[in-house]
């Protein structure tokens, strides 16, 4: 069961990370084809769109812990992830 759930975790993580990417990816790319779109006469500029709110550190190692704590990560692991979030 330890096995199982600790699979679970790592699918999780995976498919978050891989929807972060795919949705960086994709914003990036409506932002350049919106600058080609944009007419060649000068405008103003418009203000910066307030930049996406970046995951809470704390919250996530919180959520690590947890994982820790009922045995779906390994010590390794965990402190793999920790050093990770920490930078």
């Amino acid at each position: 069961m330890p096995g199982l759930l600790r699979g679970m975790a790592r699918t999780a993580v995976v498919a978050g990370t891989a929807t972060a990417v795919s949705n960086r990816v994709s914003r990036r790319q409506a932002e350049r084809w919106a600058a080609q779109e944009e007419p060649t006469y000068a405008q103003p500029p418009a203000a910066a769109p307030p930049p996406a709110a970046a995951p809470d550190p704390i919250e996530q190692l919180k959520q690590l812990g947890q994982l820790h704590a009922q045995g779906v990560l390994t010590d390794e692991e965990f402190a793999a992830q920790k050093a990770k979030l920490l930078g």
